[in-house]
């Protein structure tokens, strides 16, 4: 058929090891104010992140809603431009590791070989900046199952020309053997000729989920990004669309992004497991380690979350607050806010001791400002001296967090003001637990350097 003989033209040569390489991606959203909508400030969705993806496994990527798991998913994908970063796609083993060597380097201190070396390399592998193409050959080769199989399909158009319309636009067939092909990527799914003719809303909601994996199939990718496929489906659909999400990938070799909340969904999916939080990577590793062995405690957190896990002995976490502004995340372990476990070091700064003296009615409307000289250091003014001196003494409390206490490098009161200053501290980047395991807590990590992170920027080369 022309279709497989089209995808043979695209993946000549022998398979990257690689299928995608995410190095230190971020996108920041901006926040606007005022009547000329300047801009304020940003959301930081995605913040960082590094990971790869290997030829035939199925990566899971997991945490809260508002995590930012979707937005980089729609980063990978090629769906929304990275602020910082570069998603690097079809990467063998060699280019691997010559791009992590070049983006160790600091941009102001390379040589011109090397920022030739590296333009090269972004020209032939990071999707936003690749040749033409390339980049044809990377969008035919990254396909999207959207979580909304409702919203993602165009009510107007027929089963056959939604399956069939990438074969129409990369003029892959035409005619009867247009309609063929689609017959038989609707057979692939659990479908039929009977469903050839009907609108997406006279399908149940696990046959249009279907109907969109076909569609994404369409063009044999070598990569899907599935983005929370099952989460609207019933348990006996669910079922039924992850068996037949493996039996394609086992049949064509496909290598999945797969994107979740549901650990039971990923433990069944999933070959490694990113776990996100507030739009960084806490913990990364095999589906066995994460589940068995889990090294942080926001991973611990969300397996305890989960009723339908088994007991893992000892005590259980429960987590407590909200989860923080990504506009304005904490300082440090973006965790140790709600962390059972958090101790001195994890960054402890001005806005946590705010936060603490928000839990006191009858003191809290008393604090009138706060005068920030940097995260970690600020005067705080009350209405009085005695309210003042009162917040003091409920900052060094025993009832205090103990990290919270031990991080206070100076704390006095003058008057109506209170000055306070934190230990300083670097955001805590991904350490080695041991091969293929790492994470971003430092009571487990035995390597304060990160982990496969890149320090190259998008807009490097």
């Amino acid at each position: 058929m022309r279709a497989a003989a089209a995808t043979q033209v695209h993946s000549a040569g022998p398979p990257a090891e690689y299928v995608i390489s995410v190095r230190n991606v971020g996108k920041y959203f901006p926040i606007k104010k005022g009547v000329l909508q300047r801009v304020a400030g940003y959301v930081k969705a995605v913040d960082g992140v590094t990971f790869d993806v290997r030829r035939g496994e199925t990566v899971g990527l997991v945490g809260e809603s508002g995590c930012g798991k979707s937005t980089l998913g729609r980063c990978i994908a090629g769906l929304l431009p990275p602020t910082s970063g570069g998603v690097y796609f079809g990467l063998d083993a060699a280019e691997h590791r010559r791009l992590d060597a070049l983006l160790a380097v600091d941009r102001a201190g390379r040589t011109a070989e090397q920022r030739r070396e590296l333009a090269d390399l972004d020209r032939r592998h990071r999707i936003d900046a690749m040749d033409r193409r390339h980049y044809a050959g990377y969008r035919r080769n990254c396909q999207v199952v959207f979580q909304s199989n409702f919203s993602s399909l165009n009510p107007r158009h027929l089963a056959k020309d939604i399956v069939g319309r990438p074969l129409k636009i990369h003029h892959e067939a035409s005619g009867g053997e247009l309609l063929s092909q689609v017959i038989g990527l609707l057979e692939s799914v659990g479908l039929g000729r009977e469903h050839l003719f009907r609108y997406p809303h006279q399908f149940s909601g696990g046959q249009r989920q279907r109907i969109a994996v076909a569609r994404a199939l369409a063009l044999r990718p070598e990569f899907v990004v599935l983005d929370e496929p099952t989460s609207a489906l019933d348990v006996s659909v669910q079922a039924q669309i992850l068996n037949m999400l493996h039996e394609l990938q086992r049949d064509l070799g496909l290598t999945y992004l797969f994107i979740s909340h549901d650990l039971d969904v990923v433990r069944h999916m999933a070959d490694r497991i990113v776990v996100m939080y507030v739009g960084q990577v806490c913990e990364i590793g095999t589906a066995a380690e994460l589940f068995g062995d889990p090294q942080h405690p926001y991973t611990e957190a969300l397996l305890d979350a989960n009723p339908s896990l088994e007991e893992k002995g000892g005590p259980v976490i429960r987590l407590a607050g909200a989860v923080p502004d990504p506009a304005n995340p904490p300082q440090g372990c973006r965790f140790h806010t709600r962390c059972p476990v958090a101790f001195e070091r994890c960054g402890w700064d001005v806005d946590d001791a705010v936060r603490w003296l928000e839990q006191r009615p009858d003191l809290f409307p008393a604090l009138q400002g706060v005068k920030r000289s940097s995260p970690f250091a600020a005067e705080l003014a009350f209405d009085d001296a005695e309210k003042a001196a009162e917040a003091a003494a409920e900052l060094r409390s025993p009832e205090a967090p103990e990290g919270l206490r031990g991080a206070l490098l100076e704390l006095q009161v003058d008057d109506e003001k209170v000055r306070l200053c934190f230990a300083p501290v670097d955001e805590v980047r991904l350490g080695a637990v041991h091969q293929e395991h790492a994470t971003a807590c430092l009571r487990h990590a035995t390597t304060g350097a990160a982990v496969g992170q890149a320090e190259g920027g998008s807009q490097d080369g």
